[in-house]
């Protein structure tokens, strides 16, 4: 599976995934890798010739064994890297309420969590978000705009 663009750049997206119904957010603890034992967000590399949407819908589907059926989806941030190779779209996606994920062997735990309350260690690209005071108004927006679906 090559999962580098014509122009050798890296794309991948991730998903934060909002349940309307408790207000919180699923993360996802890494098993292997470079991140192991990090929680972050449901996502990752996307495949030569997927849009970044795409990319993430296969994730979804690869990491918690099938797509939730997702009310709205909202792109919050997108991130290149200084030299341009590295580039991450994360997602809000809103889904009426929790549900128990059937984790690939890339995960070894998962939770639902409230804002502010994220089990540590949180990947360092999402907790940089997550401290990104134009993204956090974001988040709050769509949160308090989810309330009136």
């Amino acid at each position: 599976m090559e999962t580098r663009t014509i122009n050798d750049r890296i794309v991948c997206s991730g998903a934060l995934c909002y349940a309307r119904s408790t207000r919180r957010f699923l993360l996802l603890q890494k098993s292997t890798g470079k991140h192991e034992g990090t929680w972050g967000l449901v996502g990752g590399t996307n495949i030569t010739g997927e849009t970044p949407w795409q990319g993430l819908e296969r994730e979804i589907t690869e990491e918690l064994g099938s797509l939730p059926k997702i009310e709205k989806v909202l792109p919050l941030e997108k991130f290149t890297s200084n030299d341009s190779v590295f580039h991450f779209h994360t997602y809000f996606c809103i889904i009426d309420s929790e549900f128990i994920p059937v984790l690939s062997d890339e995960h070894q735990a998962w939770g639902w969590f409230s804002l502010g309350r994220f089990p540590k260690p949180v990947h360092r690209g999402l907790d940089l978000s997550l401290k990104n005071k134009v993204i956090q108004t974001k988040i709050q927006t769509i949160i308090d705009l989810a309330d009136s679906l």
